[in-house]
């Protein structure tokens, strides 16, 4: 644990919704969308590929127990499923992390091409 890092003090206040073995999930502070929220493994690691394999296991099954969690609350009509792996990816917290973004009818004027406009202008292909 990180006595600076937001995700190991969320751990530490025991400040989570569901877990397992490895890992907790909880709302991100600054969502999205409604039910946006983070797989987080307990280990502070910053780095997704540096997960070891029970860990690595651990996210995913969390990740599909909050998938379906936030469908039976939410409704949602899709997810996004993003992991951002360093600085010059968009990592802003140096704790290995899944956002799980529940997407809804209407919020995107074209949500074609989802994760593909974290570069804008790369994403549109089918035109």
């Amino acid at each position: 644990m990180m006595n600076n890092c937001v995700f190991c003090q969320k751990l530490a206040n025991g400040n989570f919704f569901s877990e397992n073995e490895t890992c907790i999930s909880f709302p991100d502070a600054f969502p999205v969308s409604k039910g946006h929220s983070l797989i987080v493994p307990k280990r502070h690691e910053g780095d997704f590929f540096n997960l070891n394999e029970d860990e690595q296991k651990d996210i995913i099954s969390l990740l599909n127990l909050c998938k379906k969690e936030l469908s039976e609350q939410f409704k949602p009509d899709g997810f996004n499923v993003g992991i951002n792996v360093g600085e010059h990816a968009g990592q802003t917290v140096s704790h290995a992390h899944i956002h799980l973004m529940p997407r809804y009818k209407g919020d995107s004027k074209d949500p074609r091409g989802g994760i593909r406009w974290t570069i804008p202008g790369k994403a549109n292909y089918w035109d």
